[in-house]
């Protein structure tokens, strides 16, 4: 019989791995926030075509990756969604403008021009992958939230866990959370050269700007990461002593990184292949798969992040407001009857792996070009 801490552990590997490849897929934004860079305007076109092919991957995971908080780890689901709802509702209202931004930007009868919804997919590509960057930065930093699980009973205020009085703004406003938004940012667009290195076929000086970006980005991203980086394993962490008992531990997650070897490994070879790719694809004007290496790279280092923030007794959501409150894989988990069936079904992720990858080499297989846009009726 397997146990109920394997399947808690088992299920925040899972997690682990949705936030990762959703960290990766936030190239997507990257590119957006290029769009008004661009060139001219025939350039513009293939970004913004390039990307927006992938427009839907970016936001079905990061349903993917709600859902199965929700199924898994409920506690968080409902202190983190529901209480600094002002947060993921700026995160989701974003996504909701940049889908009818790519659905309206060519379509007949627009009185406003391609520019307005240029600008909004822009700005979401800046704002969208910051915010996010701030929502996991509270994994480390914590948030301002209590639990309290009798007031279930409670007829008159049912509520399990209150926040502050902002709702989850007064995250945006950390520094040491917005320092991993940036981070995550200037991510998001080295990744989307990559991809729009890959992908498009335009001219030379297309292909010169697109290196210039790429050296810029990856400048300023490698400096921010190192950044977060030494803030992390510096600051001070909580250890678990009990379900609802934490201690305050100094460098706690260099500790974790250090007792917890194969995560520092992990961490390791996943920084090799991001620097990897970036160098060789600067160094290599001929070069175009260098989105492969920073993207695997990107999935190792966000997932060991996530390993480093959850297991080997640390809680994954500190509370700021009252210490007890804070969230572990133990106490804030569904059922062990609900993490084993949930587990029986995510037998069946390799199946929508597989479909996933069919998905992308089918839109990918051909690079995107002017005169392929030209023969196309539908265009965003």
């Amino acid at each position: 019989m397997i146990s109920y801490e394997f399947l808690q552990s088992y299920w925040w590997f899972l997690i682990s791995v949705l936030g990762a490849l959703l960290v990766f897929l936030l190239f997507v934004q990257g590119g957006q926030s290029l769009i008004l860079q661009t060139p001219d305007k025939e350039s513009r076109d293939v970004v913004v075509n390039a990307i927006g092919r992938k427009w839907e991957f970016t936001f079905t995971m990061l349903v993917v990756f709600g859902g199965a908080f929700f199924a898994s780890f409920p506690l968080f689901y409902s202190t983190s969604f529901g209480g600094a709802y002002w947060l993921w509702m700026l995160i989701l209202a974003g996504f909701v403008l940049q889908a009818v931004s790519y659905e309206f930007r060519r379509r007949r009868g627009n009185l406003y021009g391609t520019m307005v919804y240029d600008t909004i997919l822009t700005l979401h590509g800046l704002i969208s992958p910051i915010l996010l960057g701030v929502a996991v930065a509270t994994f480390f930093f914590g948030a301002e939230f209590t639990v309290n699980r009798l007031s279930l009973v409670e007829a008159g205020n049912p509520v399990i866990s209150t926040w502050s009085s902002t709702h989850g703004i007064e995250a945006i406003f950390n520094i040491k959370n917005l320092l991993l938004g940036f981070t995550v940012l200037f991510l998001a667009r080295t990744l989307a050269v990559l991809f729009i290195i890959k992908t498009t076929r335009v001219n030379e000086t297309f292909s010169q700007w697109c290196r210039r970006q790429l050296l810029i980005n990856a400048a300023v991203f490698v400096v921010l990461f190192l950044a977060f980086v030494g803030v992390l394993l510096t600051s001070e962490g909580l250890m678990t002593v009990s379900e609802h008992e934490f201690v305050p531990v100094k460098y706690k997650y260099l500790i974790n990184l250090l007792e917890m070897w194969w995560v520092a490994v992990v961490l390791l070879i996943g920084v090799v292949l991001v620097l990897v790719g970036i160098i060789r694809t600067l160094l290599c004007k001929t070069y175009t798969n260098g989105i492969w290496y920073v993207g695997i790279g990107t999935v190792l280092v966000v997932m060991s992040l996530f390993w480093i923030a959850g297991y080997n007794s640390t809680p994954y959501y500190p509370s700021l407001t009252d210490v007890s409150s804070s969230l572990t894989i133990q106490n804030s988990s569904s059922s062990p009857f609900t993490l084993r069936v949930m587990s029986l079904a995510s037998l069946v992720i390799p199946v929508v792996a597989a479909y996933m990858i069919y998905a992308w080499y089918s839109l990918t297989r051909k690079p995107v070009t002017p005169e392929e846009l030209a023969e196309k009726d539908h265009q965003y």
